[in-house]
């Protein structure tokens, strides 16, 4: 009886060595609650590491921020169309002169009276002219005249007033006769890349996208993106077809593009499977990202320590760590922290929204390494054990 408890005693004394070294060897998915947390209140950390605590205020605010991208906002939803020229529009110039016409006299056309029209006027049509590189037209008796960023109506007003004092009471008509400028180029991942012109009718986003045959690809996979000089809108697909709003319409020189975007977030530790998971380009909320995962594992995950791994832009937040330091990208590293154990988390994880490249990660509750290490010892003691009840 000595000997077993002297046996037993050894076996007791080996697998707490195997236990002591196995706390530092057990395998795990990745880093504990308790260790994200300390690197983060590590305010010297070389990697510079911004560990952040998700509320409704900043799931708020980060809501917010990518709202104001939107195309309503951004590019404006005013329907009025004018049609100004520029260069290399092709343009008909018409002169109507009342009588006794005294400048186009002997070169005009009698025009037919009616609808107020004088007996005698005398219509005189100039040949079309190709606005010019340094956008300008010529009319007999007036010269050079600028015609680009005019308007038809706002060129021929200014025509008459320059012959008025010339002309026996001028009446002007500019007509486009051939349109070079007023289009919007449609391109990236639609059917065939084209330039659609715009009229009065005031063309709009998914006016372009049809006029190129639509898009190759799902709809909820492309982002649409407007470039209008220096402004540079995007906003998904979906979103401008379910939001009238975001249907804006366009402009003379806007650059429509289909750009496919295969958004994915990366889920790891104790979620209900570890993979790369695909999702639409509106995009989705964390509360649908955990679910696509597969939720929590009910037998290993520790539900305070959900968290969302990002790169950041450095303006998105007041950051607790400082001085910030970013990547060679000018990101942020950002690990957002949620704690699933309080119930009001579960309402800010409907309205904190994932991006594309997140890395989801639930770490291992406490209780499950300590039945790592337990398994382990035990996996050690009993067949030294069960051994020396053989022996005996």
């Amino acid at each position: 009886m000595q000997s077993l408890s002297r046996g037993a005693w050894l076996a007791i004394v080996m697998g707490g060595a195997v236990g002591l070294a196995a706390c530092g060897a057990t395998p795990t998915s990745g880093p504990s609650r308790s260790e994200i947390n300390q690197a983060g209140a590590q305010q010297t950390s070389l990697q510079g590491i911004q560990v952040v605590a998700v509320t409704d205020q900043i799931a708020r605010q980060l809501y917010a921020d990518r709202k104001n991208t939107d195309f309503a906002q951004t590019l404006g939803s005013s329907t009025a169309f004018q049609q100004q020229l520029g260069v290399g529009d092709v343009v008909e110039v018409s002169i109507w002169e009342a009588p006794p016409a005294t400048l186009f006299g002997g070169t005009g056309s009698e025009a037919a009276s009616g609808n107020g029209v004088p007996t005698g006027a005398r219509l005189t049509k100039l040949p079309t002219q190709v606005i010019d590189g340094s956008g300008n037209i010529n009319v007999p008796f007036v010269g050079a005249i600028k015609a680009v960023g005019r308007t038809p109506s706002e060129l021929q007003a200014y025509i008459a007033a320059r012959l008025k004092n010339i002309a026996h009471d001028p009446q002007v008509l500019v007509q486009l006769a051939r349109n070079e400028t007023s289009y919007v180029t449609v391109v990236g991942d639609v059917s065939s890349s084209t330039r659609m012109q715009l009229s009065a009718r005031g063309e709009r986003v998914l006016d372009a996208l049809a006029s190129a045959g639509g898009v190759k690809q799902p709809i909820n996979k492309v982002m649409i993106q407007v470039t209008r000089g220096d402004t540079v809108a995007l906003e998904s697909l979906q979103s401008v077809i379910s939001d009238p709003r975001q249907n804006v319409p366009l402009k003379a020189g806007d650059v429509v593009t289909a750009l496919f975007q295969p958004y994915s977030f990366t889920a790891l530790g104790a979620t209900g499977k570890n993979e790369e998971v695909s999702f639409e380009a509106q995009g989705i909320t964390l509360a649908q990202a955990l679910a696509r995962a597969g939720g929590l594992q009910d037998s290993r995950s520790d539900a305070q320590g959900v968290f969302i791994f990002r790169l950041e832009d450095p303006q998105a937040l007041s950051w607790p760590t400082q001085p910030v330091r970013t990547t060679a990208d000018g990101k942020v590293p950002v690990i957002y922290h949620v704690n699933l154990k309080d119930a009001d988390s579960f309402f800010v994880a409907q309205s904190f929204m994932m991006d594309n490249k997140d890395v989801l990660y639930v770490s291992n509750a406490p209780v499950a390494e300590l039945q790592k290490v337990l398994n382990l010892v035990f996996s050690v003691v009993y067949p030294v054990v069960s051994g020396v009840q053989t022996f005996k």
